[in-house]
């Protein structure tokens, strides 16, 4: 792994000895299928090899070049919805919900890293039929979309341990979207839908938004994981990220990217900057309810807080 994230772990773990482990990824894996027909319960089997299916696809497979123990892994979750489906054919439509967390240094907290909703995770499966992938090849939807949420949750956490640090998995991600936009039908490869896998990874991989993968480092190995010792200087670091996110959005308004990790950090920031000094907790009030309105009464919080 990055040496910087290896250097910050091993601090952690310092009085424990743990078997090392090549996988980067503690994916759970959730299939909910109750809205799919079947004409006998035991054919509910199939959703239960498929969650096993994918859990062993995410998290047995070896996304780097870098070697993890088995607290390094990077803690996410897949909960897939499915709304429509054959067990004839193996084709199904559904929903699906990626999130991520990530430890912040000497506490038990785990920071929501990730939160993404694919409103399009239609794909082709068969019960034991193995999933193939590879970076350049578009085998199915399935591995495709699989491997693109991995790679950009890797992408993401090593962001956040150094600057830029994760920019090889985002192009890997990069490079699966693309393969896939040639070859498959699912239209969430596709321009469109402000929200669908093609902007998030087109903002991920966008000049005009370097500064918010930037920030993710400022964030949380600056701020977060020094947040118990140095309170004031986080948060001048964090509201200097938020100034960050305001100029983004004006340049691209309303961008995925951006409504993601909002939807997924609302609850904390709102926790982080009702501590803050006053001055510093309006104006992170008033950034916030400008770039995201939809949780203006959640981000008012901040300055109603009483700080400490």
């Amino acid at each position: 792994m990055s040496l910087v994230k290896k250097l910050w772990v091993s601090v952690a773990i310092l009085c424990g000895c743990y078997p090392l482990s090549a996988q980067e990824l503690n994916c759970q894996v959730i299939v909910v299928d109750q809205q799919i027909q079947t004409a006998q319960a035991t054919e509910r089997q199939i959703f239960r090899q498929m969650e096993q299916t994918i859990s062993e696809f995410m998290n047995t497979r070896k996304w780097t070049d870098d070697n993890f123990d088995e607290e390094e892994k990077i803690n996410c979750k897949i909960e897939i919805t499915l709304l429509t489906g054959s067990l004839t054919t193996g084709d199904y439509e559904g929903t699906a919900q990626i999130t991520a967390t990530r430890p912040v240094y000497n506490t038990t907290y785990e920071s929501p890293m990730f939160l993404f909703v694919d409103r399009n995770f239609s794909f082709n499966y068969v019960q034991a039929q193995p999933l193939d992938f590879n970076d350049n090849v578009f085998f199915g939807d399935l591995s495709a979309m699989l491997g693109f949420y991995a790679y950009v949750i890797i992408g993401i956490d090593y962001d956040s341990f150094a600057e830029n640090g994760g920019i090889e998995y985002i192009e890997k991600a990069f490079n699966v979207s693309s393969t896939a936009q040639s070859t498959s039908a699912n239209p969430a490869w596709q321009r469109g839908d402000s929200r669908n896998r093609y902007w998030l990874i087109e903002n991920l991989m966008s000049q005009q938004m370097a500064s918010f993968r930037e920030g993710l480092y400022k964030y949380h190995r600056l701020s977060l994981d020094t947040y118990t010792v140095e309170k004031a200087k986080a948060h001048e670091n964090m509201l200097a990220f938020l100034k960050d996110l305001e100029t983004i959005n004006r340049l691209k308004p309303s961008s995925v990217l951006i409504n993601s990790f909002l939807d997924a950090k609302a609850e904390e920031l709102v926790g982080i900057f009702s501590t803050a000094e006053d001055p510093i907790k309006q104006a992170a009030r008033d950034i916030l309810v400008k770039i995201d309105p939809g949780k203006t009464a959640r981000y008012n919080r901040i300055t109603q807080i009483r700080g400490n």
